[in-house]
């Protein structure tokens, strides 16, 4: 059996007396002509906030192997009264000096075979009082109370602990400063703590929490909210109605897809959230705090979308009885979570759309749990119905049926950069384009429902239809489509997808699986817009399509009529390479154009897109 690497380094010490030296013993286990060199680290320890030397400091040299296992190297060294160390028998190699007191923090620094000259290496610290401590109890808010076992709780690289069965944790050795402490557990949502250097009282600062707990929206507790769908984009339009087609259409509905509460239903003038109204709701007490339904989601507030505009309008309801509607806001990093009104209550008694306006400048650079929710105002046979027809976030008010405000990214695509900087990364990799479940103008809303169920690019990413609405539920994939008396035009796309993500390797090669129809070209183009605006028009690296070639103003141009969803490979494959863009989030965008004019709808079909 071999000896291990670093007690042969120590034997070797022993046989040249220990001393700091560059000599080499022979090392069998790293094969032929290799060897370990040995040699010394000093220094001094002191206070760093006078300088004073520091006695009473361990001192420890740590080496990890390629298998990642640390070990020291010998047992400590211990400063004397003038605050100097001496550790003798030290590898010249990488490893981890590390110091340490109890009171005072613990520091390491990395040492290198750069780090030694002539077999000594130098290392002088100053170590900052740390004789603070965060101690406090966990509960669980799922079992009364009772105090949760097994929870892991971090102030960073500082410091951790474990709570015990009577659910304490103490992390000590803290110096004064600002600190994040984190709670985590296993079914249960993660809960972060901010401990300013304020609270510490006596050099203690106490944080009781509680992990799970009673119910925030009607149904839903903390647990649950953390599971939220992500609202990752700023505009979300319901109903089917083109009242300023193409921009709100029937097509174009994401609310469709989203999470309600209560009663709902998908009407033509916008997503309606309605009163539980069966006979066995009658009896609900009137509540004007608690929503009777709802629609939810979560979402990252910045200073480009901190003012929320919801556009409603109402049935059943007039001036003498409106609907009561508002928003909530949960912040599940808060101390104690809550659901928190933004405006106050508000009423809306006509059928004509009005938009709304609310501030959430309080939560800016977090992410939260908005709401949208109706009251019941009485109790017995009550029946209203609030009726979404947009959620729209911006830096300011919006009004209408216009575009989102702001600084457009490229002209006319109606995209601004304050969208493209405070849209959501979306952390998924694969997205189709197939819709579970077939709709029409009919019947559409269990397909909607069904893009819950898969990464459906309709729910995924998010549509601007600037000309031209699309075909949600081909068979073979989701379309997008020019006009077929549009002009040429192959800057502004007719239509086009976008979502973000952060590109990094594993995910920086994108792959469209796509098809078009007839004997026409469609045209279309992978555009790539970083948060600082710049804009870079891709093209792909490789292609299987039957026809493809490079048109006007970063344009491609193909045709391929092959594809089934039961024969995916059949299908043309765009291969893009994103690697320039590695370390950065950036919107990705899809869009089709008239690159030439031929009476006819032009298709892009899309059966799937994947990031590797």
């Amino acid at each position: 059996m071999k000896t291990p690497k670093f007690l042969r380094i120590l034997a070797c010490a022993a046989l040249i007396g220990g001393a700091a030296t560059t000599m080499a013993c022979s090392d069998d286990e790293d094969g032929p002509g290799k060897t370990s060199v040995l040699g010394s680290v000093t220094g001094t320890v002191t206070d760093d906030y006078d300088g004073s030397p520091l006695a009473g400091v361990t001192v420890t040299v740590t080496v990890t192997d390629a298998s990642g296992i640390a070990t020291p190297v010998e047992s400590s060294a211990t400063t004397g009264s003038d605050g100097k160390y001496s550790f003798p028998n030290a590898p010249v190699t990488t490893s981890t000096i590390s110091f340490s007191k109890t009171g005072w923090e613990t520091r390491g620094v990395a040492l290198r075979e750069a780090s030694f000259s002539n077999g000594v290496a130098t290392v002088n610290i100053g170590l900052r009082n740390a004789s603070l401590k965060i101690t406090g109890i966990v509960s669980d808010g799922k079992n009364a109370g009772a105090p949760l076992a097994g929870v892991a709780v971090s102030a960073g690289s500082t410091g951790s602990d474990v709570t015990g069965a009577d659910g304490r944790y103490t992390i000590e050795n803290l110096a004064t400063d600002d600190y994040v402490v984190t709670f985590t557990k296993a079914g249960y949502p993660v809960i972060i703590r901010d401990v300013p250097a304020a609270s510490f009282a006596g050099g203690v600062a106490t944080l009781n929490i509680t992990m799970g707990g009673e119910e925030l929206l009607r149904g839903k507790t903390a647990d649950a909210l953390s599971l939220a769908d992500k609202w990752y984009y700023n505009e979300y339009r319901g109903g089917r109605n083109a009242d300023m087609y193409p921009h709100f259409d029937w097509s174009t509905d994401y609310m469709g897809s989203n999470e309600y509460i209560g009663n709902f239903e998908e009407q033509n003038e916008g997503s309606t959230l309605r009163i539980r109204n069966d006979a066995a709701d009658r009896s609900n007490p009137a509540n004007l705090d608690v929503f009777d339904s709802y629609t939810f989601g979560s979402k990252l507030i910045t200073a480009d979308n901190k003012i929320l505009t919801v556009r409603v309008r109402t049935h059943n309801a007039d001036a003498s009885a409106p609907a009561h509607w508002g928003v909530q806001v949960v912040d599940l990093s808060a101390p104690t979570p809550a659901a928190v009104k933004i405006g106050g209550n508000r009423t809306h008694d006509s059928g004509n759309y009005a938009d709304y306006y609310f501030d959430l400048s309080a939560y800016v650079n977090k992410e939260v749990i908005i709401a949208v929710g109706l009251y019941r105002a009485q109790t017995g046979d009550y029946w209203k119905q609030l009726v979404l027809r947009s959620f729209r976030f911006a830096s300011q008010n919006c009004t209408g049926w216009d575009w989102l405000p702001g600084t457009e990214a490229i002209t006319d695509w109606k995209l601004p950069l304050e969208a493209v900087r405070s849209t959501m990364v979306n952390p998924k990799k694969s997205f189709t384009g197939v819709s579970p479940v077939g709709g029409s103008r009919d019947n559409y809303i269990d397909a909607y429902k069904s893009w819950r169920t898969v990464p459906h690019i309709g729910k995924e990413w998010t549509y601007l239809p600037l000309y031209k609405d699309p075909e949600p539920f081909a068979g073979q994939g989701f379309i997008i489509k020019t006009r077929g008396n549009g002009a040429i035009n192959t800057l502004v796309p007719e239509s086009y997808f976008y979502a973000k993500f952060e590109i990094k390797a594993g995910q920086n090669n994108l792959t469209l699986r796509t098809r078009n129809f007839g004997s026409n070209y469609t045209f279309f183009k992978l555009t790539v817009i970083k948060e600082d605006g710049t804009v870079t028009h891709m093209s792909p690296v490789s292609n299987t399509a039957q026809e493809a070639s490079a048109a006007a103003n970063g344009c491609w141009k193909f045709k391929h009529g092959a594809g089934e969803v039961g024969t995916p490979n059949d299908y043309a494959r765009f291969v893009y390479d994103l690697s320039q863009f590695n370390g950065n989030n950036v919107v990705v965008a899809l869009g089709v154009y008239n690159g030439e004019v031929n009476g006819d709808e032009n298709k892009l079909c899309i059966n799937a897109i994947d990031l590797q």
